[in-house]
C-alpha cells in the first residue's frame, strides 16, 4: 500500500509543470510522509457547480498548476462537444497565490484546443468577467478566486456563454470530460495565441454600473471603504467617482491586494474581527456608512453608525441589505421578478407581494438565481446581491455598494437613516429577524453525523415552538431540484439546515417573525427575536450534536 502510494506520488512528479509543487511533492517522497501523502492522494478534488475550490499545494486533493490544466482540457473538450469550437473562452482572475498561473495556464489550453481566449488585463473583481463574458459574446468564462476563503486556498468557478454559472447537468458533463483527460504531456499548451484584453473592457463595465442609479437621485452619501485586501478598490473608487458620490476614505491596511490577507483570520466582512480596522477608519472619519467588499468583490458588506452598538457601528446582515434594497427599488417603480435562496429571509416575498411584483425562490446559490426568469432583483443573505441582471448575472458587489451609498443619499436627504428604513419594514411586515448557527469543522464526518442525527431523529420543538412541516431537501420539492438539505417550518419561525457548498462548515439558517403593533413596539419585538434565535439555536445544536 505505502508502496502503491510512493509510486502514484512519483507518477504525479513526473507531469507536474510548476517548480514550486514539484519540490514540495519531491520533499514529501523523500522524507516518506506517507500520511500527509495519504491525504493529498486520497481521491482527486471535484468538480461541481461551484467548479473546483481546494487549498494550494502538490497532489491531486488540492489546487495546483497539474489540476487546472486538467481541469482547462475538460471544460474546452465538454465546449466542443457542445457545437462550441473556435467560440470565445474568457478568463478572469483574483490576486491571490497563483492565480495569474492558473489563468495562463487556462487560456494556453483553450487555444491549443482550437477555442478563442482572452484575458482579463490583471486581477479584476469576479462581476467584471461575469459582465465580459456576455458584453464580449463568449461561450463560457473561468474566474480563478477562492472568494473569502483563507489565503490558502484557491479556485476555478465556470460560466457558460449565458453570463451565469453553470448548474446540473453541465457540471456533471464538464466533471466527466475531465475525468477523461489522458496524460497531462497530451494536453497541447502553447506558449501564446490568447489576447491580453485592454482596459476598454473595464471601461464597459464601468459604464454600465450607472445603469443601476436614478438619473438626478442625490450622492451626497459619505463612506469609508475596505476591500479587504482584495481587488475591489480601483474598481469601486472609479465607480463611484463617475457616479458623482464624495470618494471613499479607504481603510488604509486592508486597500490594495494582498495574497496573504495579513491583518485578518478569514477575508470575510461576517467573520469577527474583519470589520475591525473598517470600524476604527469609521470613528475617524465619521462617514454615513461603511461598505466592504470580499477579495473578489461580488459581496457586499454595510456597517451603519449605532449608538447602541458596541463603538458606535452595526454591521449589517445580508437580509436586512437584501431588504433595504428591494425596498428602494420598489420605492423607484421596479418591474420583474424579485428573487432569493430558500436560506434568506421570507421578507422579501412580503415586500414584492405587497409592491404587486413576482416572487421566487431558488435553491442556494446566485447559479440559480440569476436564472429567474423576469428577475429585477436577486439576492442572497450571504452579502450576495444582482441589482443588473441585464449587465451582470451574477452577484456584484460594485453596483450593490452603489444602489446602497444611493439609498443612503436619498434618506439623508429627508433627515433619515438605513435603521429607519428597516423600522419602517417591520411595522410594515413584522419584525424578521434572522441568525446563522454556523460551525467549521477538520473532519467532515462531523457534518455527515449532524445530518444523519437530524433524519433519523427529527426536533418536534424548537425554543418552544411546534415544528409544523418538516422537508428533507434531498427528494426536492414542487418548486426546487434535490440538494442535501433539512428545512423545518416552526410557528413564527424557520430553520434551514445544510452542508456548505465551498467550505468546510455545516450551516443552519434561521428567521423568527414578531408581530409588532406600532414603533413603541419595535424595541420588545427586538429582544423577543433575539431571544428566540437564541434558542432555536441552542436546541438545533443539540438536536444535531453539534
Amino acid at each position: 500500500m505505502q508502496h502503491d502510494l510512493i509510486a502514484q506520488a512519483r507518477t504525479w512528479l513526473a507531469e507536474d509543470p510548476d517548480p514550486e509543487t514539484r519540490d514540495e511533492l519531491a520533499a514529501l517522497i523523500e522524507a516518506g510522509a506517507t500520511q500527509e501523502l495519504a491525504v493529498r492522494f486520497a481521491g482527486t478534488l471535484q468538480f461541481g457547480t461551484a467548479g473546483l475550490r481546494g487549498e494550494l499545494g502538490a497532489g491531486p486533493m488540492r489546487m495546483n498548476r497539474s489540476v487546472v490544466i486538467r481541469a482547462a482540457a475538460g471544460l474546452a473538450a465538454y465546449l466542443k462537444a457542445q457545437g462550441q469550437d473556435g467560440g470565445l473562452v474568457v478568463i478572469g482572475y483574483d490576486a491571490r497565490y497563483k492565480s495569474a498561473d492558473f489563468a495562463r495556464d487556462t487560456a494556453a489550453v483553450m487555444t491549443g484546443a482550437g477555442l478563442r481566449a482572452a484575458v482579463l488585463p490583471r486581477p479584476l473583481p469576479t462581476p467584471v468577467l461575469a459582465y465580459a463574458i456576455r458584453h464580449l459574446g463568449a461561450v463560457a468564462g473561468v474566474e480563478v478566486t477562492a472568494s473569502h476563503n483563507p489565503p490558502r486556498d484557491n479556485g476555478y468557478k465556470v460560466y457558460l456563454g449565458d453570463g451565469s454559472q453553470i448548474v446540473p447537468p453541465a457540471d456533471g458533463e464538464i466533471a466527466a470530460a475531465i475525468a477523461a483527460v489522458g496524460p497531462l504531456a497530451d494536453v497541447v499548451r502553447p506558449e501564446d495565441g490568447w489576447e491580453v484584453l485592454g482596459e476598454d473592457v473595464l471601461d464597459a463595465y464601468l459604464a454600465r454600473t450607472d445603469a443601476v442609479l436614478s438619473a438626478g437621485s442625490p450622492r451626497t452619501a459619505r463612506t469609508v471603504y475596505t476591500a479587504m485586501h482584495g481587488v475591489g478598490a480601483s474598481v469601486l473608487t472609479a465607480a463611484f467617482e463617475r457616479a458623482g458620490f464624495p470618494a471613499p476614505v479607504l481603510v488604509a491596511e486592508q486597500a490594495e491586494p494582498d495574497p496573504a490577507f495579513p491583518t485578518v483570520a478569514f477575508p470575510n466582512p461576517e467573520e469577527p474581527g474583519a470589520m475591525d480596522l473598517a470600524f476604527a477608519t469609521a470613528r475617524r472619519a465619521a462617514p454615513d456608512l461603511i461598505i466592504a467588499n470580499d477579495p473578489d468583490a461580488d459581496r457586499c458588506a454595510v456597517a451603519v453608525p449605532d449608538g447602541a452598538a458596541d463603538g458606535g457601528w452595526r454591521m449589517l446582515r445580508g437580509d436586512e441589505v437584501g431588504a433595504l434594497l428591494a425596498a428602494h427599488l420598489v420605492e423607484r417603480g421596479a418591474s420583474g421578478v424579485f428573487a432569493e435562496s430558500i436560506v434568506s429571509s421570507s421578507l422579501l416575498g412580503r415586500i414584492a407581494e405587497k409592491a404587486g411584483l413576482g416572487y421566487e425562490e431558488t435553491l442556494t446559490g446566485f447559479k440559480w438565481i440569476a436564472r429567474v426568469e423576469g428577475l429585477r432583483y436577486g439576492y442572497e443573505e450571504a452579502l450576495g446581491y444582482c441589482v443588473d441582471p441585464e449587465g451582470v448575472r451574477d452577484k456584484d458587489g460594485i453596483t450593490a455598494a452603489l444602489l446602497v451609498a444611493e439609498l443612503a443619499s436619498v434618506l439623508k436627504e429627508r433627515g433619515r437613516t438605513l435603521l429607519d428604513l428597516l423600522d419602517d419594514l417591520a411595522l410594515a411586515h413584522g419584525l424578521h429577524a434572522t441568525d446563522q448557527l454556523s460551525v467549521r469543522v477538520e473532519d467532515l464526518t462531523v457534518i455527515a453525523d449532524a445530518m444523519a442525527r437530524l433524519r433519523e431523529q427529527p426536533p418536534t420543538a424548537l425554543a418552544g415552538l411546534a415544528v409544523t412541516s418538516a422537508e428533507d431537501l434531498t427528494r426536492g420539492t414542487d418548486r426546487l431540484p434535490p440538494t442535501d438539505g433539512l428545512r423545518y417550518h416552526l410557528e413564527g419561525a424557520r430553520v434551514i439546515v445544510r452542508p456548505s457548498g465551498t467550505e468546510p462548515k455545516l450551516k443552519c439558517y434561521l428567521e423568527v417573525v414578531v408581530p409588532v403593533a406600532d414603533a413603541a413596539g419595535l424595541p420588545a419585538a427586538r429582544a423577543r427575536g433575539a431571544e428566540l434565535l437564541a434558542a432555536i439555536k441552542r436546541d438545533l445544536a443539540a438536536a444535531a450534536g453539534i
